[in-house]
């Protein structure tokens, strides 16, 4: 890290502080905290709050780039408070038009050693890493090492991130690439997995039931539930568990 960015990215966390815990709302600590099983560690700022804090920065700091984006991007993240992260969120959501593979390795970086909840990894999964397959910055193959990341998210956001390509790209390759994640351990990669094949079998009903028919034994319950949420009572049956 450049001397010279050190010192801005300490002032821009500095700035982020101070306005954001001025503006602290532990109502909505109380409020929202019952949804993040992982802890919520928020000052319980508004939209508008964000809103402000964003526009002060591209105030005082209007010569950011995307890659001193990306750098102080992890700054954020490592801080702990929810808001700090979704300040990065917000500041590469806005320079989407200067993607390159360099912003997707800092993404990554992000999920592998920063992301820590549903709520940051849904909204970069929704809005920030398809841009880079869709407009064909990466080939979704390249992901590869992001299904065997030591970070739960990184593995999430993979079948996450395919909900995007899900009526794009052929079902077999889609179902090949996420199967690792049949037999992964951790309830939030259940959740993405089961999610994704839920969405894919509406369009590809058979690729989906044959893969759900070969891990209906070995797989979560929770994939299977979420894949089959949307099928009728007797289809769900053929993919209980046998005694």
């Amino acid at each position: 890290m450049h001397i010279n960015d050190a010192k801005m990215f300490k002032s821009i966390m500095e700035l982020a502080i101070e306005y954001l815990s001025a503006r602290a709302k532990p109502e909505n600590v109380i409020k929202y905290s019952r949804y993040f099983r992982e802890g919520y560690d928020a000052w319980g700022n508004n939209d508008a709050d964000m809103q402000g804090v964003i526009a002060l920065i591209e105030e005082k700091f209007p010569d950011l780039t995307l890659p001193q984006i990306v750098e102080l991007g992890s700054l954020l993240f490592k801080h702990g408070k929810y808001e700090m992260a979704s300040i990065a969120i917000r500041l590469i959501l806005k320079r989407g038009k200067e993607y390159d593979k360099a912003a997707f390795a800092g993404v990554k970086n992000w999920f592998d050693h920063g992301v820590g909840n549903w709520g940051h990894s849904d909204s970069m999964c929704s809005q920030i890493t398809p841009i880079f397959i869709t407009k064909n910055i990466i080939d979704y193959h390249e992901m590869a090492d992001w299904i065997t990341s030591d970070s739960r998210w990184t593995r999430r956001a993979v079948p996450v991130t395919f909900l995007c390509i899900r009526k794009t790209e052929k079902p077999e390759n889609l179902i090949k690439f996420i199967e690792p994640l049949m037999l992964d351990k951790e309830r939030v990669v259940h959740q993405g997995t089961g999610w994704f094949l839920r969405e894919l079998w509406k369009i590809h009903p058979k690729p989906v039931e044959d893969l759900l028919y070969k891990y209906r034994n070995t797989a979560a319950r929770l994939i299977i539930q979420y894949a089959t949420e949307k099928m009728t009572k007797e289809q769900k049956e053929r993919f209980r568990k046998e005694k």
